[in-house]
């Protein structure tokens, strides 16, 4: 039986008319990008390419310098392909506009270029997460403006996890689907058809270091599931926690869960953790189409109305039953 090619699988997409073929040259482009950062990130201290890269990123975090390698790799393999307005990245304070030697498109394109680098320099896995909007179509120049659209108008979401293998996760609305590179040929190959999150499950992500300062209704469902078989839930769970969102979302969807990132009084200034535009709406975009659910606790996070480039929001997603009994807590 022949392999199915990420090629093959955007064509037939084409096709069925889920995207056009200027969608598809663009997703084909960011993942050749992700090969590129997949070599990187594999070569490691051969390369030379750990560590600090002497500079902080505009969330004020030290950046490391795969951090700079991914997000340049990224925005020179976009840049020229005419299918883009401008670009987005958790490394960049303004939108990267597509410059003036080159053709312009209809598309939009955010990015973290590595989620999780703090666990390079210690070999954890790391990834890239993406989002595909709409440009507006009304001729000027795209700007920080046009970016902020609310999770439900992605025309394309996906990310990478640079593990063992290294996987590219993808949905165009049409359900999710999980390629891996072959390192052999250099070609993303469908190993994971239409991906669904598992709705049994007997684990959970979450960052327990931030106990003290979760919210009542985080407290009250940690706390069920630490009970185990003798608690409300009557069966025994296990905790997983890599501290990169892509290697922690990525168990979820392929094991069941539910991965947590929510509000807390650590910092009372700062509604979440997560970026709303190039981390928590594109992987809830994935994980919907895989049927979970994805929610801040309060609300559904792609009716979120962003109202700034770099807005951080609390994260619960995973198997849909889990997630909205969290939501629940909430409520009460």
């Amino acid at each position: 039986m022949a392999r199915i090619t990420l090629t093959r699988y955007l064509i037939e997409q084409q096709r069925k008319q889920n995207i056009t073929a200027d969608r598809r040259l663009l997703i084909e482009v960011v993942a050749r990008a992700i090969k590129s950062i997949s070599v990187a990130v594999s070569r490691g201290a051969i390369a030379g390419v750990l560590g600090e890269a002497g500079s902080d990123n505009v969330q004020g975090e030290a950046q490391k310098q795969l951090d700079v390698i991914a997000n340049e790799t990224l925005l020179e393999a976009n840049e020229w392909g005419g299918h883009l307005a401008a670009m987005a990245s958790e490394e960049m304070d303004q939108p990267y506009v597509i410059p003036t030697d080159y053709p312009k498109g209809g598309y939009l394109l955010l990015f973290d270029p590595l989620d999780g680098s703090s666990n390079i320099d210690v070999n954890i896995s790391v990834g890239t997460i993406f989002s595909v909007l709409r440009a507006p179509d009304s001729g000027a120049a795209a700007d920080e403006k046009s970016f902020l659209q609310a999770g439900r108008t992605q025309l394309a979401a996906g990310y990478a996890v640079y593990g063992p293998a290294t996987m590219l996760v993808l949905t165009v609305g049409d359900g999710v689907q999980g390629f891996t590179l072959d390192r052999e040929t250099g070609g993303f190959v469908l190993t994971h058809a239409d991906m669904r999150v598992p709705e049994e499950t007997r684990e959970y992500s979450i960052n327990a270091s931030n106990r003290r300062f979760w919210e009542a209704p985080v407290q009250r469902y940690i706390e069920e599931l630490e009970a185990g078989k003798s608690g409300p839930r009557g069966k025994d769970y296990n905790m997983r926690w890599v501290a990169s969102m892509v290697a922690d979302v990525h168990r979820i969807l392929t094991r069941g869960g539910v991965f947590m990132y929510p509000k807390d009084n650590k910092d009372p200034g700062k509604a979440g953790k997560l970026r709303l535009m190039y981390e928590a709406n594109p992987m809830a975009m994935i994980i919907e189409q895989a049927g979970g659910a994805a929610t801040t606790g309060r609300e559904r996070i792609l009716d979120i109305e962003p109202d700034k480039l770099h807005q951080r929001v609390p994260v619960i997603l995973g198997s849909r039953a889990e997630v909205e009994r969290v939501t629940a807590y909430h409520k009460v």
